[in-house]
């Protein structure tokens, strides 16, 4: 198997793995009652969201650079974020759901965008520094 692939590979399941961990981290933050302030549940759920999308893109590009996938993981956050603005019934309907809610969210709010740039800048700095190192 060439090297490139090899390494592919790993990071590929690595990043899986982060997903995972991301998604667990997230659902224990704004699920369980740990009893944190509002503003830690509400930003850093928001921030474990945005870190899953970074995850999600290095997964499906894991040759990538860490700013290539920073920059598509912001474009996708930022999507999400201004489709809140539109207001159809049927995707009302689903954004009181809980997967709704989770997936997509209810409210714009320029916070959830601050958070999401520093998450993912956070992020790509972590997939540099300890991922594509090795």
């Amino acid at each position: 198997m060439p090297k490139l692939a090899s390494s592919a590979g790993r990071q590929r399941s690595a990043y899986t793995a982060l997903i995972i961990l991301t998604i667990i981290a997230g659902l224990v933050l704004r699920r369980v009652p740990l009893g944190l302030p509002i503003f830690v549940v509400k930003y850093g759920g928001s921030m474990l969201w945005a870190a899953m999308i970074y995850w999600i893109v290095a997964a499906i590009r894991p040759v990538a650079s860490s700013g290539a996938i920073a920059v598509n993981a912001v474009l996708f956050a930022l999507a999400v974020e201004f489709f809140k603005l539109y207001h159809a019934p049927i995707l009302e309907a689903f954004r009181r759901t809980i997967a709704g809610s989770l997936l997509l969210g209810r409210y714009f709010s320029w916070w959830d965008i601050a958070a999401y740039l520093v998450a993912i800048a956070l992020t790509a700095f972590a997939d540099q520094r300890l991922i594509r190192r090795t």
